[in-house]
């Protein structure tokens, strides 16, 4: 022994023991305290409405029951141990050990065939809802909704390659969407899943799993929701700088409500006529904070507290809209070269760089899933990219290179414009 075993030896390992005990009651009291709020927020994991998130739930819980069951019977051979075979006296400690059963054939069998079991029950529901979370099942597929999902740095676009719309300069193409996704209750959605760039995943957790999208690799997903609402997702693997605020959502209609979104989507922009403004426009948005993470003091808004509700009320136009000051936003748009990168179907526009924003003014969130599709924060967005997304081809492939600024009342116009785009 390195240090003799006296009463001094004893009284600091019981101590040890009570202040490790005291340590782990604190670590389950904090991790209780804390879990009700996970449990309940807007990527919940175990909160779900759809099929496949349900699946891989169920499969989650029967790998935790196997687990804690063998934790529990080992934990309590191993307690039984310490507590029938501990040293009483000092005479005990000098003595012999207790008889050993190492070796013994009844004990080894009998784990290995626990062992074996414990497997058994974990590896049947894998392989399982392996294969039914893989594609949609068989006797589904004629009812599904396919989708393409294209992931960039960093943003989304959702394509309906069942759905063309026709091009202003001739051609169709897929109808895009960029940043929210809208399906139908209670049909099975297949989405393929694409990256332009680096590695992303597609995670929408109340819904489905994560599944990268991999550079030249084709990938995919499905998943279905059981009832309308409205889904946060993200991108779950490290894509770059502004990695953190690569997010989605996921809007679930039922199917008359999706028919008549995706009806209006068909449509080319819409198009408010009125003459040029005499005077210049009011700005709307000035200047903004930084918080200790380098982005906008808003760069986590759209809160979990957005909901269905107020996505529809979105689809609706302003009714005190200026149509003077829309048609200045539309002629800047043109000046600045925004449609090099960005289309607006029926209006102006032929670029792929940057989302299609034919409905722009119809979405709850923009740059990304960042910021709430305000007046105040689509100002913020277009008056200073780089400090609520840094690294953005936006602000550092177009802003820089074309050496676009905005003159006072030029964004409050551009603004005006693109949220009249229902």
């Amino acid at each position: 022994m390195l240090f003799p075993f006296n009463s001094s030896s004893r009284d600091f390992i019981r101590r040890s023991r009570r202040l490790g005990s005291a340590l782990l009651l604190a670590l389950a009291c904090a991790g209780l305290s804390g879990c009700s709020s996970w449990l309940d927020g807007p990527q919940s994991i175990v909160h779900v409405d759809g099929p496949v998130a349900r699946a891989q739930l169920n499969l989650f819980y029967t790998t935790c029951y196997v687990t804690l069951t063998i934790f529990v019977l080992v934990g309590g051979a191993l307690a039984y141990a310490m507590i029938r075979f501990r040293s009483r006296s000092r005479h005990d400690e000098e003595g012999k050990p207790p008889a050993q059963s190492h070796g013994n054939p009844v004990v080894e069998l009998g784990l290995v065939i626990l062992s074996l079991v414990a497997l058994v029950f974990i590896a049947i529901p894998t392989i399982k809802d392996i294969w039914y979370t893989y594609d949609v099942p068989a006797k589904e597929r004629a009812t599904e909704l396919k989708i393409d999902a294209t992931g960039s740095q960093w943003w989304w676009k959702f394509e309906y390659p069942q759905e063309m719309v026709k091009l202003k300069y001739g051609g169709e193409a897929p109808l895009a969407v960029a940043n929210e996704l809208v399906i139908p209750v209670g049909r099975p959605v297949h989405i393929e899943l694409r990256s332009a760039d680096v590695i992303h995943s597609f995670w929408v957790p109340k819904l489905a799993g994560k599944v990268d999208m991999i550079p030249n690799r084709a990938n995919h997903l499905w998943l279905q929701a059981d009832k309308p609402g409205y889904y946060f997702g993200q991108c779950a693997q490290y894509c770059g700088l502004s990695h953190a605020v690569m997010r989605f959502r996921v809007i679930a209609l039922d199917q008359k409500e999706f028919n008549a979104w995706l009806a209006n989507q068909m449509k080319p922009a819409r198009t408010v006529t009125g003459p040029e403004p005499t005077v210049a426009p009011k700005t709307v948005f000035t200047s903004f904070k930084r918080n200790q993470f380098g982005f906008s003091d808003k760069w986590m808004a759209t809160s979990p507290t957005s909901t269905l509700d107020l996505w529809r009320a979105q689809q609706h136009p302003n009714p005190n809209e200026d149509p003077a000051l829309i048609a200045k936003g539309r002629k800047l748009f043109q000046e600045k070269t925004c449609f090099a990168c960005h289309t607006i179907r029926g209006h102006e526009g032929i670029g792929v760089t940057g989302p299609d924003l034919t409905h722009v003014g119809a979405r709850t969130t923009i740059a990304g899933g960042v910021l709430e599709n305000t007046p105040d924060e689509l100002a913020r967005w277009i008056s200073h990219p780089d400090r609520v997304k840094p690294g953005n081809v936006m602000y550092e492939s177009g802003y820089l290179a074309n050496h676009i600024t905005f003159k006072p009342g030029e964004v409050a116009a551009l603004v005006a414009y693109l949220q009249s785009l229902k």
